[in-house]
């Protein structure tokens, strides 16, 4: 297992649709470990496979709230099958949006299927942070950020911010 670098926004490649996973590899076993790895030491409790580079749809999860207890989850080729008409608010993070929080709204409640590293397809029920993650995640695989449901004014502001520090960061 290794810790990968991030993708970090202005980043392009955090744009990308991510390709289907189509076949269980010893390299996509590797990826997985690699994702779990590299959202724990970030930490995170969520990470797309887009994140580190690799446009698969691959997502890991671990919202336990312990070292002590971790429960990761690793999902392929998720997508939600179900979402309540129900809102809730969450303030997000992002790995590749470090250091900035804002509150987003998303369904309450959702349904998902993935494939597991077994080969199984799972449909699982979420609420809470769970549900946020996971719609989080999935919007990675699409090319979405969380500051795309922001405001155009607080996301023009994000972006600035981070453009001026890559900048500041390619020229040095």
């Amino acid at each position: 297992m290794s810790i990968r670098p991030l993708v970090i926004i202005p980043d392009s490649k955090l744009r990308l649709v991510s390709e289907p996973i189509t076949d269980i590899t010893s390299e996509i076993r590797q990826l997985a470990d690699d994702m779990l790895e590299t959202m724990y030491d970030a930490p995170g409790v969520g990470l797309a496979a887009i994140q580190i580079g690799v446009p698969v749809r691959m997502v890991t999860m671990d919202v336990s709230k312990s070292d002590d207890e971790r429960q990761p989850m690793v999902l392929l080729n998720p997508e939600i099958t179900w979402a309540s008409e129900e809102k809730r608010v969450y303030e997000e993070g992002c790995l590749s949006i470090p250091e900035y929080y804002e509150e987003v709204e998303r369904p309450d409640r959702v349904r998902f299927r993935f494939m597991n590293l077994q080969g199984e397809t799972v449909e699982q029920d979420a609420d809470g942070l769970l549900a946020t993650c996971v719609q989080h995640e999935i919007d990675h695989l699409n090319g979405v950020l969380f500051i795309d449901y922001l405001s155009k004014l607080k996301r023009d502001r994000v972006m600035t911010k981070f453009k001026k520090a890559a900048k500041r960061e390619a020229g040095a």
